[in-house]
């Protein structure tokens, strides 16, 4: 199990959201992670954690409270709340850049993840999983 880098982890993330800089990048983790973290529970999202830069798993670990599991659809949306200047298709670019990301880190562990997510996360993570 290898833990990414920070800069390792923004640099793919930059290249998939094809963001001008490594801040918009990092803005996007940080608001898309802290959403999924309000997703995952237990096991899952500590050895998900393990596997990202430390500044990361913190933010991973310490979550944007949720009352319910959102569909993928008002994931988005929420992220597009958080995000200033965002809008609901910028929202899709940011949550596939940085959870595609975070698929390729916990390859292993992603049939876990999904489970604990609402059906259809599968395609934020750019993993269509077959039905």
């Amino acid at each position: 199990m290898t833990t990414l880098r920070r800069e390792a982890f923004l640099g793919h993330v930059k290249e998939r959201g094809e963001y001008d800089t490594l801040q918009e990048a990092e803005r996007a983790a940080r608001v898309v992670l802290a959403l999924l973290g309000a997703h995952l529970v237990g096991d899952v999202r500590a050895q998900l954690a393990a596997r990202l830069p430390e500044e990361f798993a913190l933010v991973l670990l310490n979550p944007l409270r949720s009352a319910e599991p959102l569909p993928p659809e008002r994931f988005v949306r929420a992220t597009a709340a958080w995000i200033e200047g965002a809008t609901e298709q910028t929202a899709a670019w940011d949550v596939s850049a940085v959870l595609s990301t975070v698929a390729d880190a916990a390859e292993d562990l992603l049939g876990q993840i999904l489970l604990q997510l609402p059906v259809g996360y599968d395609l934020l993570f750019g993993r269509p999983q077959p039905t």
